[in-house]
């Protein structure tokens, strides 16, 4: 049974307008929903939140990332007859774009309806039918007859399109459909554990930022770390549900709880950390699973770097269909995420950070 305060975060979070570089709706919830529960709650000039709960002095600084933007469009021209066309923002697998809805947001806020054009196979060669259509060749038809219709509308070059798709629980009760879950699941995780934190006893102060840009580059990981300066880091992510046809056979599928990253394309694991959380997992009889992508980054990868180097790890919930309109997540992968996040922080204070120091070098 899912709960219904979750299923409303969950809902509102996943439906929220925020490609990256246009973070600012999913942050101000992100401020709506801590505000009770931080101490200080602070922006880096990028755009990313962070949201601090103090635990005692000169202890660790904890701090969980998990990016607010998602993948979308711009527009990048208008034609004579009124269409857009669009530049991606972020990795799109061109399969996925045709006949899609869409939002359009304007420079002033006014929200349009619009559909990646899609023609009928009636008249088109085999070649054309086989072929996969370049993003440069799309277009976005919000229904009007031309351009000068389109600009007295107010849309602009540069104006963002956004995946369009409503919040569903799926036959199980448990899969939960939505876009954007690459990463609003993550930032919906960190909310949580602050609210747990808030009712538990933790040595640790704890940082939870929402992060922007992560899409294209991870840009906001690195200015939101130099920021809050942490101690222990934990990015918050999604990573490959292997449960479908052709998916090799691994571990991390829907429902096999959070995955424990040893590395990606971007970071390998501080080890002493890794096995600190196994531990924490296994006390607390919380189901895990563990996860490595040979390609692709996550936060992770920048905050590692940061000043003389952090203590970090990703923890990903397995996800179907991402860098989509559609994705779906797993509800107790969520909910045992929170769970081992809020159990791990309460377990780290300065003795822990100490020792994960040294576990590099005894």
């Amino acid at each position: 049974m899912i709960d219904a305060n979750h299923k409303k975060l969950l809902k509102e979070i996943s439906e929220i307008l925020g490609i990256s570089g246009d973070e600012k709706d999913v942050a101000k919830y992100v401020v709506k929903q801590t505000k009770d529960v931080a101490d200080k709650i602070e922006f880096d000039n990028l755009g990313c939140v962070a949201c601090y709960q103090n635990g005692e002095v000169d202890q660790p600084l904890v701090m969980i990332a998990g990016h607010m933007d998602e993948v979308g469009f711009v527009v990048k021209s208008i034609e004579p007859s009124g269409l857009l066309r669009i530049a991606p923002i972020g990795g799109w697998y061109n399969h996925v774009i045709l006949a899609e809805n869409f939002i359009v947001k304007t420079r002033d806020g006014k929200q349009y309806f619009a559909v990646t054009g899609a023609q009928p196979p009636h008249g088109m060669s085999a070649e054309q039918r086989s072929k996969v259509l370049d993003i440069k060749d799309m277009y976005l038809d919000l229904g009007v007859q031309d351009k000068e219709m389109v600009e007295k509308l107010g849309v602009k070059p540069g104006d963002t399109v956004t995946p369009y798709e409503e919040f569903k629980v799926m036959a199980d009760g448990k899969t939960l459909l939505g876009k954007a879950w690459d990463d609003r699941i993550g930032v919906a995780v960190g909310i949580e554990v602050l609210k747990e934190l808030k009712k538990e006893h933790h040595k640790a102060n704890v940082a939870f930022v929402g992060t922007v840009q992560e899409e294209v580059g991870c840009r906001g990981a690195q200015t939101a770390a130099n920021l809050v300066k942490p101690d222990i880091a934990f990015a918050i992510d999604v990573t490959l549900s292997h449960d479908l046809p052709g998916s090799p056979n691994e571990p991390c599928k829907l429902g096999s709880g959070p995955a424990l990253s040893i590395m990606d394309g971007s970071v390998i694991a501080h080890r002493g950390l890794f096995d600190f959380v196994e531990e924490i997992a296994k006390k607390h009889n919380i189901k895990y699973c563990y996860d490595m992508l040979t390609a692709g980054g996550t936060d992770s990868g920048k905050i590692h770097m940061t000043n003389d180097g952090v203590i970090t790890m990703t923890i990903s919930l397995a996800c179907r269909y991402f860098h989509s309109h559609v994705s779906m997540i797993n509800y107790d992968d969520f909910v045992n995420t929170v769970k081992l996040l809020t159990e791990v922080i309460k377990a780290i204070d300065k003795d822990t950070l100490q020792k994960l120091k040294m576990s590099k070098y005894q």
